[in-house]
């Protein structure tokens, strides 16, 4: 093995380990008085090892020269396009959570370690090509994403979040574990190759259970149908900044992994899995659908909204194919800009005394109130629903015309239908807040960053946004090429 190969294909993973233990130093002996400045210094680390990570990217990287520590690790074009999303995820959340947490006298120094740690998780879970190193990333983005949600120790709901998150985290943890032993058992390796090649020669009842359990457990990770039941207690009790967090950097990061396993681990034996998938997938689609339609918090919303949007990716994953994947890349890029754009309204949806304002009714009128915020999460809402021409049809576009060229016309009949579902409650935000009478609640100003990513990702999400259609298509074709090249 070559040490110096392996080590630069580490490098952004290393610019991140060594931040993130300078940083625990510094916040060690400055206090809490330096949370802001590790924020900066976290968000400049994230962005850095985005630059690190974007030349493999550009350049399509994918076959041997691109496997590190015996093909334990890969830092192909799948793991950087993964990788850029989870790295811009976490800074947009780190920008977004002084002002939270200094309002409520919370904000320590922990906050932007955690979060750089869990960020650190995730690339190591896209880049895993081998069950150990698939776990480790998973337990390193796990472990501080449990701390994060129980981060406001004095509210009872943060706490409870955390709790909730951790016991059936750990829950899932374990059937994973039991996944990976079983399909170690039955094909006598831990590296994703070797698992491929054994299950070529014909798929046991051992293996078959082992396929079962590893993709249940990721299935939590994902928030899909039907192991979503943490996804909306967690999201409503956790602080907003750790829900932004949530809802995009480790989704893309599981979901990223989920690909690499199905398509790499087990992709010889598709017909085993896609059926799984094909379930899932619709099975999230129409809870997260009927889930939302009720519900009065907004972030409890969002949450259903998440299980519904895993669903529509899912749809990419039955593919199977090149073309599948391409799709789910796109979907998942508009994904975190929607659901960034999102969660950034919502921070910024406070009443007069710097309280944070969560229910639908309380966004009454708010388009005579405060006409750019609601104008900018009317756009999200419009964006989720897949309504043209906003940039979130095309992504919905995309995966529909990857089942069709796979030939499951029948799931994409079913997925095109099941999106009028989701459509009823997002169109009912925008009635709330064009419509009714004003409830004078939103009365709070507006953070600088939170201004900024409201209007960066409204502009990405505009019709603007297919501006970018060949572009990150090209990208994400490039990155889904790299998983179906054998090394």
């Amino acid at each position: 093995m070559d040490w110096s190969h392996s080590l630069r294909l580490i490098a952004p993973e290393e610019l991140l380990s060594i931040s993130g233990l300078v940083l625990l130093l510094v916040a060690a002996w400055a206090g809490d008085k330096a949370s802001r400045t590790i924020s900066v210094l976290c968000v400049a680390a994230l962005v850095g090892a985005g630059v690190l990570v974007a030349p493999a990217l550009c350049a399509g990287a994918m076959g041997p020269d691109t496997v590190a520590f015996s093909g334990q690790f890969r830092a192909d074009a799948f793991a950087s396009f993964a990788k850029l999303l989870i790295y811009g995820a976490a800074a947009a959340s780190l920008m977004v959570a002084p002002a939270f947490f200094e309002r409520v006298g919370a904000m320590r120094a922990e906050y932007p370690l955690l979060i750089l740690f869990a960020a650190l998780g995730g690339g190591i879970m896209v880049s895993a090509t081998d069950l150990l190193t698939l776990y480790i990333g998973l337990e390193l983005n796990s472990l501080a994403s449990y701390v994060l949600a129980a981060f406001l120790r004095s509210d009872e709901r943060s706490a409870e979040a955390g709790l909730k998150y951790f016991v059936l985290g750990a829950l899932a943890s374990g059937i994973l574990l039991f996944g990976m032993s079983l399909t170690y058992g039955f094909t006598g390796t831990t590296a994703f190759a070797g698992i491929s090649a054994a299950l070529d020669g014909g798929l046991t009842m051992g293996a078959t259970f082992g396929i079962v359990f590893v993709l249940a457990g990721l299935a939590f990770k994902i928030a899909a149908v039907p192991f979503h039941m943490w996804t909306p207690d967690v999201y409503e009790g956790s602080p907003t900044p750790v829900t932004t967090f949530f809802a995009t950097a480790p989704k893309v990061a599981a979901l990223a992994l989920t690909m690499r396993v199905a398509l790499d681990a087990f992709g010889g034996q598709d017909g085993a899995w896609r059926q799984i998938v094909v379930f899932a997938a619709l099975a999230s689609i129409v809870v997260g659908a009927l889930g939302a339609i009720g519900q009065r918090n907004i972030k409890r919303l969002m949450a259903y909204s998440s299980i519904n949007n895993v669903g529509f990716i899912l749809i990419g994953l039955a593919c199977a194919t090149a073309e599948g994947a391409s799709a789910m890349l796109v979907y998942l890029a508009i994904y975190v800009a929607m659901t960034l754009g999102g969660f950034v309204a919502i921070l910024m949806l406070r009443d007069a005394e710097g309280q944070p304002v969560e229910a639908i009714a309380d966004l009454a009128g708010l388009s005579r109130t405060r006409p750019m915020l609601a104008a900018g999460l009317a756009m999200v809402m419009f964006s989720l629903a897949g309504i043209p021409p906003l940039f979130g049809f095309w992504g919905k576009f995309v995966v529909f015309q990857a089942a069709v060229q796979a030939g499951l016309v029948p799931l994409a009949a079913i997925g095109i239908a099941a999106s009028v579902i989701g459509a009823f409650y997002y169109l009912k935000i925008v009635k709330v807040m064009y419509f009714d009478e004003p409830a004078d609640k939103v009365a709070g100003g507006s953070d600088w960053a939170h201004r900024f990513l409201l209007l960066a990702t409204s502009l990405f999400i505009s019709p603007l946004g297919y501006l970018l259609t060949k572009w990150l298509g090209s990208l994400a074709d490039a990155a889904a090429a790299a998983l179906f090249v054998a090394v």
